[in-house]
């Protein structure tokens, strides 16, 4: 229940709250000014998805630095105390250099009386082509029946604009911000987020140092209901090369002679998963925290259709049949991927080549209490010895590249105390408390390094295509989202100092 509904403790209350002359929480007003700019919502929107800021694409670094400039002027035109904070350089396989995309940092507000959030978010995005299957163009958001269809649209662009249009509704209404908002903005999450943790540890005194809570806009709902996050998985990638002859062989003339680097690479693959799901290097499943009868009952009162679920992603089967054990293996037990391998034959038509050298690349998604340094060594270990038993003359190197945490809060918190007001007020349902299957590896280094409370207050769709062709963000949850920020200040503001 929110105060203002108690009259006994209204008098009481303003007087304590602030100064201010806006003390009483306008949000119909605040409401009624995002219904009648979205049109103007929607065509910056646009602006930003028009940027093809692929941070994993090198030709198009150019885009990803103008992106970052063009969220530093939108945030300087709005009057943010505003820095593109240089976060240095990424090494190149071939050993060359180029700049990352600068950090954008802003500040609205020092206010000493009130509390300070720091708003995280990113404006890069995944690859995208016309030709991998798109039905429009990805870099042109294009309005059908109420869904906005462009590559970043719901990751992470709109979720970041409906944070800046949060503070701009307050500002064009003359409505004192309830509480201080800064700004951290980043260009290279899709590839890991090179620099950025580095760059909180340098600021961890200075730009952080009177930020109360983080928020984090990068995931979506899990159905129609709207949804708070309180736990994400990390990952752990893996490059397995398998090297043999020094160039690629004719299948006809070599083949039956050498031992073919890709059958190793395959065979070793085999023996990361069972048909069943089940991990089968030694040690993984061992880490898992247990499952307790307290979350076991929290999976159970969520909405989630399994029905749905399976005719969204267009499969007959899944791996687990009831409710629990889905969302508990989506969210909470890791998973072994097999992505791709590099330097097979994958083009059309056929090529009788034997490859020299094959690269697989596979993940597994990290939960409490898996550590990435041990999973490194466990993996790397049990190939080995796997690889052994073949007593190939191939030679095999493994690596890890991303080694990200997993993420858990308390959902008790005051924060999602806030939450839950805040959804309640917008939408009129009680939030769902959910899980991300994926990985926002920011989070865990944003607790780890500031020690500030987070949480994760998605906007984005269940049906949004994430990393997916037709990614899209609706306009119902573009608009109605930004109200959802616009009330979630108001009640963070009143929370007690933790």
């Amino acid at each position: 229940m929110t105060i203002w509904q108690l009259p006994s403790m209204l008098l009481v209350v303003i007087s304590s709250v602030s100064p201010h002359p806006h003390h009483l929480f306008e949000y119909d007003e605040l409401s009624q000014y995002v219904d009648s700019h979205q049109e103007e919502y929607v065509q910056t929107l646009r602006d930003w998805v028009a940027v093809e800021s692929d941070s994993s694409d090198i030709l198009r670094r150019p885009d990803c630095h103008r992106m970052m400039d063009m969220t530093a002027e939108k945030l300087q035109a709005m009057g943010g105390k505003v820095e593109l904070v240089d976060i240095g350089v990424q090494e190149l396989p071939d050993g060359k250099t180029v700049a990352l995309p600068k950090v954008v940092t802003a500040q609205f507000g020092s206010d000493p009386s009130k509390k300070t959030v720091c708003v995280y978010g990113h404006v890069d995005v995944q690859p995208a082509k016309l030709e991998d299957g798109w039905a429009t163009e990805p870099y042109n958001l294009t309005d059908i029946n109420g869904n906005l269809y462009g590559r970043g649209a719901s990751d992470n662009k709109a979720p970041v604009l409906a944070w800046i249009h949060t503070v701009e509704v307050y500002q064009a209404l003359s409505i004192d911000l309830p509480v201080n908002v800064k700004f951290i903005i980043e260009g290279m999450e899709e590839t890991g987020s090179n620099g950025l943790d580095a760059m909180i540890v340098a600021q961890k005194d200075t730009f952080f140092s009177d930020v109360d809570y983080i928020i984090i806009s990068d995931c979506g709902w899990l159905s129609r209901r709207p949804a708070l996050t309180y736990g994400t998985r990390g990952n752990c990638y893996f490059f397995a090369e398998v090297e043999g002859p020094k160039q690629d062989l004719h299948s006809g003339v070599y083949g039956g002679t050498v031992i073919e680097p890709m059958t190793d690479l395959i065979g070793i693959l085999d023996t990361l998963i069972s048909p069943s799901g089940k991990i089968l290097i030694p040690g993984i499943r061992e880490a898992v925290a247990p499952l307790s009868d307290e979350e076991w009952k929290m999976y159970q009162d969520i909405e989630f259709d399994i029905e749905s679920f399976k005719s969204k992603i267009g499969v007959s089967q899944l791996m687990y049949s009831n409710k629990v054990d889905l969302l508990a293996h989506r969210w909470r037990y890791p998973t072994v991927t097999i992505h791709g391998i590099e330097g097979a034959f994958s083009g059309p038509g056929s090529k009788t080549v034997i490859p020299a050298k094959v690269i697989a690349k596979f993940s597994i998604r990290q939960v409490p209490n898996m550590d990435p340094a041990v999973v490194k060594k466990q993996v790397t270990d049990y190939l080995c010895s796997v690889f052994a038993k073949r007593k190939s003359p191939n030679k095999l190197k493994v690596t890890m590249i991303i080694g990200a945490k997993p993420w858990l809060a308390d959902t008790k918190h005051p924060l999602y105390e806030a939450g839950k007001a805040a959804v309640k007020r917008v939408f009129n349902v009680e939030p769902d408390l959910i899980r991300e299957g994926g990985t926002i590896p920011i989070a865990k280094t944003f607790e780890d390094v500031t020690g500030k409370s987070i949480i994760m207050m998605p906007i984005g769709g269940f049906d949004d295509g994430l990393h997916s062709q037709n990614e899209k963000m609706s306009r119902y949850n573009y608009i109605e989202g930004t109200k959802l920020f616009i009330a979630y200040l108001h009640e963070v503001a009143h929370l007690k100092k933790d």
